[in-house]
């Protein structure tokens, strides 16, 4: 009987037991099947494809949290604290993960207790960003902010960072300078030193949840490292004590601006600097944005009489004058080219001496006309003129000194009294710190126990000779008498300068004065510069504006040394 003859004699029940057992059998080999495939996946997973799977989840729950270093702090040379960095807390967002856990914007603002309507325009903006400073919530409060992220939807995060503060507040301001938002300095000393100060940033790996937060740390990472503390060489006694006294200083006289430089003779270590008008540092953007300028470096101007020793320093080392040479300076003028150069009164026959102690403009004259070109300017040069001084100082200009071969008939007469070069008060400083140093110019430093480089500018006789000299300027009948400082002798020059305008020079004046203290064995070197005095309050020259000032201060300055006072019988 064929096989449909006997299927169709089947019975009802034998063809259902049939039935059942083929589908039986079909599912016994669907799950065999499905279950290779399981175990082929397992295989491919968590054997061959293993590392890769796992940088695939590690990629999307696995995240860097940044770790910012500890900027270096800066020191006074006494240890004091003058610019530090506090720990403070910023939160973010990554709004792609804040939207991929259906984020509420109106949840968002209420978490935080922010307007609603601004944080959707942040997010709609920046939708497809992965990471978004939260504004307003910028270094805050390390304790608040992390209340504030408990309560936040997922994507909000908080970022640990350092807030830079000046605990002295406009006492350094334009020295040590300022940092950015991100912790980076962007003026002055912090600039300077930067890479020194600001470390190197770490991070570690985090695993989050479904919201964002951190529920594992891993052991993979980076630490941060810390930035390193500087010691500097500023004194903050003595920025104290200058400060306290030049802004209202300068005000009695209704000047534009002011600078004072203290220098310490044999290391080249600035110990003080300071400008009028200032700002706060630890809100700059309070203050006038000409405020943050270190004018004592960045402003250049001519520095009249206060380089008439630098000609005689010259003409010394050249042998064309000595200390007792004469010359008559009547009647008080003397021609050079179409120009006529004055003093303030016919002085009649002066030495060497008397030309810088009245400051004669006729006698400096004579001295230039026995050097030549390429003499003055080589001692100008070597003292500084022309070339920054090395400090290393942000923006530090370099002042003027051109070639001698670009002079003019009449230039070398006009720059032995200070007309036709420019300086920093910096410069200056340093200038007068090199006769006081035997003729060795020293490198300016900001920093305690730096090596400084050293180079002579001058024979030591010779600076020795000219420092004698400028011991005498605030003497009876001398230009400086207003710079004395009773107790301390003082070696030092005035200068008056015509500011140069369009088409000429204005009637408006720089006022300076450099000295050296104690005279006989000098420790420090200041100049003073005041801009712009107004002549109707008190005057504008040298002797009655900048010396005075230096007496005042610098008078309060060496109370604060180890510097006794000469005591008189």
């Amino acid at each position: 009987m064929s096989s449909g003859v006997r299927n169709r004699s089947l019975s009802p029940r034998a063809a259902r037991g049939h039935d059942f057992r083929r589908r039986y059998r079909l599912t016994c080999a669907a799950l065999v099947a499905m279950g290779g495939l399981l175990l082929a996946r397992a295989a491919d997973v968590q054997i061959i494809h293993h590392r890769f799977y796992l940088r695939q989840a590690e990629a999307r729950m696995l995240r860097h949290h940044p770790l910012r270093a500890h900027r270096g702090t800066l020191y006074d040379r006494h240890g004091t604290v003058i610019a530090g960095s506090a720990p403070v807390a910023s939160l973010w967002i990554d709004p792609r993960e804040f939207f991929d856990a259906s984020g509420s914007v109106e949840a968002l603002a209420t978490a935080l207790d922010a307007d609603a309507t601004a944080l959707a325009r942040l997010l709609a903006r920046d939708r497809k960003r992965r990471f978004v400073y939260l504004p307003g919530f910028r270094r805050g409060d390390p304790t608040s902010f992390e209340a504030l992220l408990a309560r936040a939807p997922a994507g909000v995060h908080l970022q640990r960072e350092f807030k830079r503060f000046y605990p002295q507040s406009d006492l350094f301001a334009q020295v040590i300078g300022i940092t950015d938002i991100e912790g980076r300095g962007v003026e002055g000393l912090e600039r300077m030193f930067e890479a020194r100060l600001a470390g190197r940033a770490g991070y570690r790996d985090v695993i989050i949840d479904r919201k964002g937060r951190p529920v594992e740390l891993r052991d993979r990472g980076r630490p941060a490292r810390a930035g390193e503390d500087i010691v500097l060489s500023l004194d903050s006694r003595m920025q104290y004590t200058l400060h306290a006294g030049l802004g209202p200083a300068a005000q009695r006289h209704g000047a534009a601006a002011a600078s004072v430089v203290v220098l310490e003779v044999g290391s080249g270590q600035v110990l003080a600097m300071v400008n009028w008008p200032t700002y706060n540092s630890n809100n700059p953007g309070a203050g006038p944005i000409d405020a943050h300028r270190n004018r004592a470096v960045t402003d250049v101007f001519e520095p009249g009489s206060t380089v008439k020793p630098f000609t005689v320093a010259a003409a010394l080392d050249a042998g064309v004058i000595t200390t007792t040479s004469t010359f008559n300076t009547h009647p008080g003028w003397i021609r050079n080219g179409r120009f006529t150069t004055r003093d303030y009164q016919d002085l009649g026959v002066l030495d060497t001496t008397e030309v810088l102690k009245k400051s004669s403009n006729v006698g400096i004259s004579l001295i230039s006309r026995r050097l030549s070109s390429d003499q003055l300017h080589d001692m100008f040069a070597a003292l500084g003129a022309g070339h920054p001084t090395g400090s290393g100082f942000p923006g530090e200009r370099s002042g003027t000194l051109a070639d001698t071969h670009a002079w003019s008939g009449t230039s070398k007469q006009t720059m032995a009294y200070g007309y036709g070069l420019s300086m920093t008060t910096l410069q200056l400083a340093n200038a007068y710190a090199t006769l006081a140093n035997h003729g060795v110019r020293v490198q300016p430093t900001f920093e305690l126990g730096r090596s400084p480089v050293r180079t002579r500018a001058m024979p030591a006789h010779v600076a020795e000779q000219v420092l004698s000299m400028l011991a005498t300027t605030s003497g009876p009948g001398g230009t400086a008498t207003r710079a004395r400082i009773i107790g301390y002798p003082i070696a030092g020059k005035t200068g008056t300068a015509r500011k140069a305008s369009a088409g000429g020079y204005a009637r408006r004046y720089t006022s300076l004065f450099a000295g050296l203290v104690p005279a006989d064995h000098p420790r420090y070197a200041v100049a003073v510069v005041v801009d712009d005095p107004d002549a109707r309050l008190g005057g504008y020259g040298g002797g009655t504006v900048a010396a005075p000032i230096f007496s005042e201060l610098i008078g309060r300055v060496l109370h604060l040394t180890d510097i006794a006072p000469e005591t008189r019988d």
